[in-house]
């Protein structure tokens, strides 16, 4: 999972095993090791009706209503965004491969990129 910051937006970008486990196990998780300590980076399926972040022992908790995530894995819908309560502008998406390859990024587990021209068919 890919975490980016920017002033008051975050985006998290999910590969294909990290949508369905968050689909199918209703939380998917990760961390970046800073000096010792980790932040830990996580989305979890919620019944809360809006997607919101807390913030709380290093620990981003992003929350997802469980309807938004229903079949997530299985559809075409690329992502959810909101802004919460507090004005942080959130956006949950489906992670695509890039359409130049970048040698020091592993992307099999992304998803194909929509804009990529099929080009085996002749």
């Amino acid at each position: 999972m890919k975490l980016r910051i920017n002033g008051d937006s975050i985006r998290l970008r999910l590969a294909k095993t990290e949508v369905e486990t968050l689909v199918n196990m209703g939380k998917v998780a990760s961390a970046c090791k800073i000096a010792g300590h980790s932040l830990i980076y996580q989305i979890i399926k919620s019944k809360e009706a809006h997607i919101s972040a807390t913030y709380v022992d290093d620990v981003l908790n992003i929350s997802i209503h469980e309807s938004l995530l229903h079949r997530w894995d299985e559809d075409e819908r690329v992502g959810f965004d909101a802004v919460d309560k507090a004005g942080l502008y959130i956006l949950v998406e489906k992670d695509f491969q890039c359409l130049k390859p970048r040698t020091h990024e592993d992307e099999s587990g992304l998803y194909k990129n929509p804009q990529e021209s099929d080009t085996s068919h002749g």
